[in-house]
């Protein structure tokens, strides 16, 4: 597990990677990225992972989709966004999907047995959309 310290570190070579001009967001973007941030670093993964892919969707409805109301999946594949992207943040819709759209809740057993490697799983997973959310955010940068 990572420190704050870490984390917030973490963030930062993010930013110095894929940041190389300026970008610009919604306001509204913006706080859920700061939002995202914040739970990232409180160690909060799951609702990482939760609120990168509710920035994304943001993000892509303030740029691409006007005043159409897709679904989410829809506005992905609708997006002029390169492919490696499109196919980053399908996979973290989708891991998004399995915590959100539980088919099961009764049949805990396995977290119940083993926490510490969903939490381990989350902490991967929290990392990575992070970075999605950046690659997003920044796609259309002014250099």
């Amino acid at each position: 597990m990572l420190s704050e310290e870490a984390k917030w570190a973490f963030i930062s070579a993010l930013d110095d990677e894929l940041l190389k001009g300026s970008a610009t967001m919604s306001e509204w973007c913006a706080f859920i990225v700061r939002d995202c941030d914040y739970a990232f670093v409180g160690g909060a993964n799951l609702a990482t992972v939760i609120t990168a892919t509710a920035a994304i969707e943001t993000y892509l409805r303030a740029e691409y989709a006007g005043r159409n109301l897709f679904r989410l999946v829809d506005l992905i594949d609708s997006a002029p966004i390169e492919p490696g992207l499109r196919e980053d943040i399908h996979k973290l819709r989708k891991y998004r999907n399995t915590w959100v759209h539980v088919a099961t809740p009764e049949d805990d057993d396995e977290i119940l047995q083993n926490p510490e490697s969903y939490e381990e799983q989350l902490e991967e997973w929290a990392k990575l959309a992070q970075r999605t959310l950046r690659r997003t955010v920044y796609e259309n940068q002014w250099i």
